[in-house]
């Protein structure tokens, strides 16, 4: 196996500072791409003592040029790309109606769109090689109203991975594209999200610390799973939308709005990093530490999620044909 040369896009605050970091400690060199080259260089500087080569590109992931010339300045400066690890993402959060197009346009650019162009980026060249990861990121804690156009986009990117294997299957290469499904995680993104809501957000539900998300990437990456959930929520959500679809919508209806927002009003013109990057020094972590879970909780992987279903669906089924012969025997 050659050393291993990881991409984190994202890469200068949140759930990409903290993997850059965790990759780092676990010996891969790493390029950090994001849009703010002070926080950018800062997360390198972080890396410094870890006995690892760095590079450092700005790049905006909604512009396929430019990831296409940010992954050939990585190669050339580090070597072979084999893990890509798509974190950026940005989001507008409000009711559908009072978002305006361009807005909803971006935030789906960056989110959806930024996934599609990197895992293309890294396919290109790992194809070359017959091998290499590529992580993609999902949001356990979706669908919530006010944040329809996230839930679009994270919709996407489960529907675009799940396309992609089969095609990867068909090729023979030896690339292994993995899905996290991640809980509510206490990055920056709340103070810098552009909010139609005029309150202040916070997250709903479990809320953990971006290190765990991390952590879960780079288990995904390197113990080969398919999908890890992080978390038990998530499969609780999945149940509840398997089982009683419309009583989770109802209790999302009344119960959701005031999960996601705090009593205090937002600044009017408080800046958000939709179309640019926030000016600042944010960097993993967000406000939010005081409520944050610091630990790791139980990794789902695929075969276990599909063990739980299994294992349901034979009750389900049982509870049919006991309730069927039941019935007959009243009869």
């Amino acid at each position: 196996m050659p050393k291993q040369v990881a991409v984190v896009t994202g890469a200068g605050a949140g759930i990409g500072r903290a993997t850059a970091r965790t990759l780092a400690r676990a010996g891969c060199d790493v390029a950090l791409i994001g849009r703010d080259r002070a926080r950018l260089d800062d997360a390198a500087a972080e890396l410094a003592g870890l006995h690892i080569r760095t590079a450092v590109i700005c790049a905006d992931v909604a512009d396929p040029d430019a990831i296409e010339r940010a992954a050939d300045e990585i190669e050339a400066a580090l070597g072979p790309i084999t893990l890509w690890v798509n974190c950026a993402g940005a989001s507008v959060t409000g009711q559908l109606i009072a978002l305006p197009a361009d807005e909803i346009r971006r935030a789906t650019e960056v989110t959806y769109l930024g996934t599609v162009y990197g895992t293309q980026t890294a396919l290109v060249r790992m194809r070359r090689r017959g091998y290499g990861t590529v992580v993609n990121l999902d949001a356990l804690a979706l669908p919530r109203p006010l944040r329809s156009i996230e839930s679009g986009a994270r919709a996407a990117i489960r529907a675009f991975t799940e396309s992609l294997r089969p095609e990867i299957l068909h090729d023979g290469d030896r690339i292994h594209v993995a899905l996290v499904h991640l809980p509510a995680i206490n990055t920056p993104r709340f103070s810098w999200t552009r909010n139609h809501t005029g309150k202040l957000l916070r997250p709903s539900g479990p809320v953990y610390e971006p290190e765990i998300a991390a952590e879960a990437i780079s288990r995904a990456a390197f113990g080969r799973h398919r999908d890890v959930w992080v978390g038990l929520s998530g499969i609780a959500g999945w149940l509840a939308g398997l089982f009683a679809p419309t009583l989770r919508d109802r209790r999302l209806s009344t119960h959701a709005y005031k999960a996601q927002l705090e009593k205090n009003a937002a600044e009017a013109d408080a800046p958000d990093s939709l179309f640019a990057p926030v000016q600042g020094a944010y960097a993993a972590h967000g406000r939010f530490d005081m409520i944050s879970r610091k630990t790791m909780p139980p990794l789902v992987t695929t075969t276990i999620r599909t063990a739980i279903g299994a294992t349901l669906l034979l009750a389900g089924v049982g509870a049919i044909l006991s309730a069927l012969r039941r019935r007959g025997v009243a009869s």
